[in-house]
């Protein structure tokens, strides 16, 4: 049987904004690790400016944490406990939604106090204990794809959040292992992550999708040049949101600068995809 667009299908609201893949395009955006207040405030600023004066819903997303970097001599990030705050004013003086990665279970109901949605790390997507301590805290979810996982495996990961009682999952594809630091896109995954995880909202990578996870030796490199070509064939098939890194200056980043989108160039892709979207959806 084809796989066809939804008509329909569970909505994850968090604020203003609405995750469904019937639903017209959201937006998960935000540098890729926390550098400070006001490198975060900056950011969120212009994001929104950009996300009201084009109408699309948007959440901020940044890490406090970035556990899984290639070298254990890379910057990590700020840590939980200088991320919350400014995570708090993110949401009260910008009224943004704040999406951010948690890798231990003991960290979710923490960070649950001041972000809208938990995002477990593909790396991290099986492990049961943080998939049920996320889901314990009310929060919507956000689990990315395993770079390992098949996208009809993801329907074992939703179920672990939907049965604990949270029914605010969205799954994400960030792309999949293809020979040693390569990731590659599989368009067909979309669709059958929705179908598997009963409709689910299915969020695209388009960052991360153009990762090479340690490509670069001691760091990950990337091909930025990909983002709007992979984020485009997306948005095509048919996706609920799109998440996309972004920063002033990334080749300055201290992570994921090779595969982020310099935050000027941000708003004429968003504009595309919007257009790519209302077609997809009719």
């Amino acid at each position: 049987m084809p796989e066809t667009a939804q008509t329909s299908g569970p909505v994850v609201r968090t604020g203003a904004v609405a995750f469904a893949n019937h639903l017209p395009l959201a937006l998960i955006a935000g540098p890729c690790q926390l550098e400070g207040r006001n490198h975060a405030l900056e950011v969120a600023a212009a994001l929104k400016e950009m996300a009201s004066r084009l109408g699309i819903g948007l959440v901020f997303k940044s890490s406090f944490d970035k556990a899984n970097r290639t070298s254990g001599r890379s910057a990590r990030g700020v840590g939980l406990d200088e991320a919350l705050p400014v995570f708090a004013e993110i949401r009260e003086s910008l009224g943004l939604p704040v999406l951010t990665d948690v890798h231990e279970a003991e960290q979710c109901e923490r960070a649950a106090q001041a972000v809208d949605i938990l995002q477990i790390p593909a790396f991290l997507c099986r492990q049961t204990d943080l998939l049920l301590a996320a889901a314990a805290t009310g929060r919507a979810v956000n689990v990315k794809k395993g770079q390992f996982l098949a996208p009809w495996d993801m329907a074992h990961v939703a179920a672990k959040v939907t049965e604990a009682g949270n029914p605010n999952v969205i799954v994400t594809e960030r792309g999949a292992s293809f020979g040693y630091n390569t990731l590659v896109s599989d368009m067909r995954s979309l669709p059958i992550m929705a179908r598997v995880t009963g409709g689910a909202p299915v969020v695209f990578d388009a960052t991360h999708s153009v990762q090479q996870p340690g490509g670069q030796g001691a760091t990950s490199g990337g091909q930025r040049e990909f983002v709007a070509v992979l984020a485009r064939a997306a948005v095509a098939v048919g996706v609920a949101g799109v998440f996309i890194e972004t920063h002033p200056d990334p080749d300055r980043a201290p992570s994921d600068g090779p595969n982020m989108v310099a935050l000027a160039d941000l708003p004429a892709l968003v504009e595309r995809l919007m257009a790519f979207d209302r077609l997809a959806k009719g």
